[in-house]
């Protein structure tokens, strides 16, 4: 794979390059400027220059909610009908039958490998952590995340139903431990109507709370109206004082609630200071999906309600989510793809001109990790785009696109497929 220019070795100022403006502290939309490197980091002006002729720069990339462990099992267990319950429904059967340790290992490397090479520089995961998976997966992260050290920053949330959960006297308390002994760990559940789901919700915040963990919900995958367990996280963070960090991601039924109910709710997450990630490339692969013999085209499309969100002040993020597995069939750990298809999706142009950080600084904020920056002191851990506007950065792959990191430009070679041969035979 071609980068469109090859850099100097060593210090050097990109003269003439494009950057939107919020990330310099300026206002407006794109700006052009001169970006040096010195020793690694973003700094003052060297002698010699290269005239990058407008090319577009952003720091290396946030992706705050993927499943490193689900990865490309696609190929020997496909989604059966493209829904939600047979993503479920197969992934379960997969993982029973064939998640060993180094299984999870050599797909989740296969991952942070795509990612590295696309310019992403730190990554949050869940893993689905219902015994006695938790006890093969969190192993497996704790060493990856050290292999990785340096080079992807990784953290992980645990996945369990919200019907799975228990105290610490059951065996979600083992788990809520393997995930505090676990650096850049997270408490996670997905949420989902029960009839003492709040006793859940409350547990869960009292078991972060006592491991000084931040929490990470799956919240109301579904196109049902009817559906609001978002209410409950946030009023429950609201009742109990829970002061850690909590974000929901999904909440597609929001898009179909009525308005004013959706943006009641929308003020109850906003005054509980919980912030959101939205995953529109993997809901709108699952949701209002026909069945079978079916033909019928998709009316609603699950995008949470972005623009709302962000008009109350939340702070909202977009993410890969799966990656060539039944709940999305296709993806490579690329933030710049889920930044074009958000803007498409969620028509993030004729907007506000800011929408660049939920896939840079608000993941950052949200999950803990350094801010991603190109202000003088800085990593130089940059993308590079041969692409002069936004127009033109989101009409192409950006397939030569150059990657930095510490100033460096990284090969980036692509994991081949046929890697995973071995692990897709029956």
């Amino acid at each position: 794979m071609m980068d469109f220019t090859h850099l100097p070795n060593g210090d050097v100022t990109l003269a003439n390059v494009t950057v939107p403006a919020c990330l310099l502290g300026q206002p407006g939309d794109l700006v052009t400027t001169d970006i040096s490197i010195a020793g690694g980091r973003i700094a003052a002006p060297q002698p010699i220059a290269v005239d990058m002729k407008g090319a577009m720069v952003f720091p290396a990339f946030v992706d705050m909610h993927t499943h490193l462990d689900k990865g490309h099992i696609s190929p020997r267990s496909p989604n059966p009908d493209g829904s939600f319950m047979g993503a479920l429904t197969t992934v379960r059967a997969d993982s029973s039958a064939r998640w060993t340790a180094e299984d999870v290992r050599t797909r989740m490397t296969f991952s942070l490998r795509a990612a590295y090479s696309h310019g992403t520089r730190a990554i949050r995961t869940h893993l689905d952590s219902i015994a006695p998976q938790d006890g093969i997966s969190w192993p497996v992260f704790r060493d990856v995340q050290a292999d990785w050290a340096g080079r992807i920053d990784l953290q992980a949330a645990c996945l369990i139903g919200c019907d799975r959960w228990t105290d610490d006297s059951g065996t979600f308390g083992r788990t809520a431990d393997l995930v505090a002994q676990t650096r850049g760990g997270v408490l996670g559940m997905v949420t989902y109507p029960m009839g003492d789901l709040r006793d859940r919700i409350r547990g869960l915040f009292a078991q972060a709370a006592a491991r000084g963990l931040d929490t990470d919900f799956h919240v109301d995958e579904t196109m049902d109206a009817s559906v609001e367990t978002l209410r409950d996280i946030a009023e429950l963070k609201l009742e109990t004082g829970f002061a850690g960090r909590v974000v929901v991601g999904h909440c597609c039924s929001l898009s179909a609630q009525d308005e004013a109910r959706a943006l009641d709710t929308l003020d109850l997450v906003a005054k509980a200071g919980i912030d959101v990630v939205s995953l529109p490339m993997c809901n709108l692969y699952l949701q209002d999906r026909s069945p079978l013999g079916i033909a019928r085209t998709p009316r609603r499309r699950g995008i949470t309600l972005v623009h709302e969100m962000r008009a109350r002040g939340i702070r909202v993020s977009f993410a890969s989510d799966n990656t060539r597995d039944p709940f999305y069939a296709y993806g490579d750990m690329d933030m710049l793809e889920v930044m074009r298809e958000a803007t498409r999706i969620g028509h993030l142009d004729h907007s506000r001109t800011d929408w660049v950080t939920s896939f840079l600084t608000d993941p950052a904020a949200t999950c803990g990790f350094d801010a991603p920056s190109l202000m003088p002191g800085a990593p130089a851990d940059l993308v590079i785009v041969k692409a002069r506007s936004w127009s033109e950065l989101f009409s192409r792959p950006q397939s030569d696109r150059i990657v930095l990191r510490d100033g460096r430009q990284i090969d980036r070679s692509l994991p081949d497929y046929a890697e995973l041969d071995p692990l897709m035979r029956t």
